[in-house]
Formats: structure tokens, C-alpha cells, sequence
């Protein structure tokens, strides 16, 4: 299994424009071979940060999952209101960081 956390900084206010493209990116992610949990979270404590935090069967599931068109969509509707986006892919043996 691997895990990855997918940080997001987001503009002020952009929150509500990503409600809606976040959901269908989420249940359709969770219908996917190989996804185990696939959840999105709202910090507390700063308003415009978000993470994604997301457990695959393998490291190929997760690139096959990179190529599905409601990530693309995801990004798509994302990119306008994205200010940084860090991804960490933990594995039983290293850390890919991107």
C-alpha cells in the first residue's frame, strides 16, 4: 500500500468554486481498481488549505488514477484558483515529493 497527501494552497474565497468539481473527482476516484480511501480535508486553522490524503493498492493503481478524465477535470477546474500544490507519495521504502 502506498499513501499519498496531497497539500493545497488556495486563493481566498475558493473554497465554495471547488465544493462541487472536488466531490466528483472523489466519488469517482473511490470507484477506481486499486483505490483503498480517497478523502479531501479543509484545515481548521488556515482557510485556504486543503488535503487530499489517499491510500493505494500500488503505485501503478495510483498512475493509472493520474489518467482518468475526472482528475483531469479535477485540475482543470482547480488550476484558476490554485496558488501551490505539494504531493508526497509514501512508500513502505521512500518518499516521492513533487
Amino acid at each position: 500500500m502506498i499513501v499519498v497527501v496531497a497539500t493545497l494552497v488556495i486563493k481566498p474565497g475558493s473554497v465554495e468554486a471547488l465544493r462541487a468539481p472536488a466531490a466528483a473527482c472523489i466519488a469517482a476516484t473511490r470507484a477506481e481498481q486499486g483505490c483503498i480511501a480517497y478523502d479531501l480535508f479543509h484545515s481548521m486553522t488556515d482557510a485556504e488549505k486543503l488535503v487530499f490524503v489517499e491510500k493505494w493498492e500500488t503505485r501503478e493503481a495510483l498512475t493509472a488514477h493520474s489518467r482518468q478524465p475526472h482528475l483531469a477535470a479535477w485540475r482543470e477546474a482547480s488550476a484558476p484558483h490554485l496558488v501551490s500544490r505539494t504531493i508526497e507519495i509514501v512508500h513502505p521504502e521512500r518518499i516521492e515529493e513533487f
